[in-house]
């Protein structure tokens, strides 16, 4: 057996949840890979939105779903992940099979940029009213840099209290890496 590193397996969640013509939520399209990742995995019958705050990354990942023939099913918004439901299509509305997060900041950029606990657990909470039952999110939580403790600290409370009778929560990250290492929260909709 090998252990998945962290994107990897946050991929690999992604693969077993996502079928073609389903709905999803790329947070953080960041450099387009995941919202990338996603288009393909819903085909053209699905439909990706993917959200930022940042000019740049929206740049970025329209640039990388032209290059691969993407971009005709996925939505670039530049506006925060905290007003996910606004953007959302009434057909879209408690029907999203999944959602990815990178946490932190933007690779390339601006460091000072970073996500904000109160926009992600916003963000979450909005996402979880829309997720179907069976859905997935799956959060991948940077915590390196300034503020990163503050939000994986507040992310860590929330999502511990979901309730177990309609949440199941996954923690998983490697414990012995230097520094501090990326890990991953992983939010199944039960019912």
């Amino acid at each position: 057996m090998t252990i998945e590193r962290i994107l990897d397996y946050a991929h690999s969640l992604m693969k077993k949840t996502i079928e073609p013509g389903d709905a999803v939520i790329d947070g953080t399209c960041g450099n387009g890979h995941d919202t990338a990742f996603l288009a393909e995995l819903v085909g053209e019958q699905g439909h990706v939105y993917a959200f930022d705050i940042q000019e740049k990354a929206i740049t970025n990942t329209k640039k990388r779903l032209l290059e691969h023939g993407l971009a005709n099913h996925t939505s670039l918004i530049h506006d925060s992940h905290a007003h996910v439901q606004q953007y959302l299509k009434d057909k879209d509305q408690n029907n999203i099979s999944a959602a990815i997060y990178n946490l932190g900041y933007l690779p390339g950029s601006d460091k000072s940029v970073v996500t904000k606990p109160e926009g992600t657990i916003q963000s979450l909470e909005n996402v979880l009213a829309t997720l179907k039952k069976g859905g997935l999110v799956v959060l991948v939580v940077y915590h390196g840099h300034p503020g990163g403790a503050e939000e994986k600290d507040a992310i860590l409370e929330y999502v511990s209290e979901l309730d177990s009778k309609h949440y199941q929560v996954l923690h998983y990250g490697f414990i012995n890496k230097k520094r501090t290492p990326p890990f991953i929260l992983a939010i199944e909709k039960l019912s």
